[in-house]
């Protein structure tokens, strides 16, 4: 028999909020599908630089996004799978040792091993949100995925630490309770958009993923299958929208259109012919200027966007390293000319990350800009499948529990 059940993406981002709702179905082999079945988006106004500066604002965004895609989908929402992001974000690799007691690997040992990979130092005003295992060496054997059931008397991990402000991720939370949602988990957001947009392969043999929204840039760096890197860059879409409009003397939200509309990142792509109407401050009249100054504008903000991943590539140790190249995506990577300016920076291969392996209302869905969304909804339907616990059958009192203890762990 299988067993259908609902997990729902939020997306709290600087520009948009984004629900997504898919149907897991799982059946007795543990295999599973995710089709979309709801999607609700709505104007993000309570966050700068993806930190929340505005709670009122962002519930009412929130329950905004809920309500529509609680009606597409003819169902209730009440627990939500987060993205996080933000210039707090700070992640670095660790690792640990445990000796083994019964010569063959249990969980307890792969347990015992990633707790003390994490046994750090980390400031009050931090919290870890994610440890994620790398790989597993046994008696020097290293490149070791899941070493249970292995025979061995030394077991060493390698872990990927992802740690953040305290205040934005309880913030973040806040506005999702006051919204009348219960948070199952909080996932870092080029996290969530690497299991939307990325194959194995691609994780495999070395990647960059580089998420451009509104308010941040974030990135993550794959290498042999597993996280090597993350960060977030306090810089996206909006600036880019703030020197269109001090450059082409027009308001903010008229600049939107215009990026939108007409934005390339490479001002070689545009033909020096093609003219665009221009809005007028403050009741001016609007005046017709050239396409190709707009890319002028737009293409240095891109490279410095380009160039400052590629710096914090660089001082990571990987920018030679990935066979894979780079994937691009995030509203703003739909901007024309992004791709081939990226190569230029890069010098790899570049392509745009479109979300996949969902079914439903895949067709809605299949944007960049809707990358992290689909991907909070795959990252909780692995979560589901991992704890082979149902949500809806998840009551209050467990979900509290099952936190305290895990706070009580993370304590000692």
């Amino acid at each position: 028999m299988s067993k259908k059940d609902f997990v729902v993406g939020l997306d709290i981002g600087t520009t948009k909020i984004c629900c997504i709702v898919g149907e897991i179905a799982l059946n007795a082999e543990g295999s599973q599908g995710i089709d979309i079945v709801g999607i609700g988006t709505a104007p993000s106004n309570g966050l700068r630089k993806g930190v929340v500066v505005n709670i009122e604002s962002t519930v009412k965004s929130i329950t905004q996004a809920i309500e529509e895609a609680e009606l597409m989908a003819g169902m209730e929402i009440s627990n939500v799978y987060v993205g996080i992001a933000g210039g707090h974000i700070k992640s670095f690799n660790s690792s640990g040792i445990v000796a083994v007691k019964d010569k063959e690997i249990t969980e307890s040992d792969v347990n015992r091993v990633i707790d003390a990979a994490k046994a750090m130092a980390i400031p009050l005003d931090r919290e870890v949100i994610h440890v994620i295992p790398q790989e597993f060496i046994l008696d020097d054997q290293d490149g070791i995925r899941d070493p249970i059931g292995m025979s061995g008397t030394r077991l060493e991990s390698k872990v990927h630490i992802v740690t953040g402000a305290v205040s934005s991720a309880q913030n973040i939370i806040k506005c999702a309770n006051k919204a009348g949602l219960n948070v199952s988990e909080i996932c870092l957001q080029p996290i969530a958009s690497s299991e939307a947009v990325l194959t194995s392969d691609e994780k495999d043999l070395g990647v960059i993923l580089i998420d451009i929204g509104g308010g941040t840039s974030d990135i993550a760096i794959f290498k042999d299958g597993a996280v090597v890197y993350t960060g977030v860059l306090a810089i996206g879409g909006n600036h880019l929208t703030s020197d269109i409009s001090a450059g082409l003397r027009t308001p903010t939200h008229e600049a939107e259109k215009i990026k939108v509309t007409y934005g390339s990142a490479l001002a070689s792509l545009v033909k020096p012919d093609e003219t665009i109407e221009v809005a007028g401050v403050g009741g001016r009249r609007s005046r017709t200027v050239s396409r190709r100054l707009l890319a002028e504008i737009i293409e240095p903000r891109v490279e410095e966007i380009f160039t400052l991943i590629q710096n914090e590539v660089m001082k990571a140790g990987y920018l030679n390293l990935l066979a894979g190249g780079v994937v691009i995506t995030g509203g703003s990577s739909l901007l024309e000319g992004m791709p081939e300016l990226a190569e230029t920076i890069f010098e790899m291969p570049v392509k745009r990350g479109l979300p996949y392996g969902v079914g439903g209302l895949y067709d809605v869905v299949n944007s960049p800009k809707f990358a992290t969304g689909v991907g909070l909804t795959k990252y909780g339907a692995r979560q589901v499948i991992k704890t082979r616990f149902p949500i809806r059958e998840n009551n209050i009192y467990d979900k509290v529990k099952g936190s305290m203890q895990s706070w009580i762990k993370d304590l000692f």
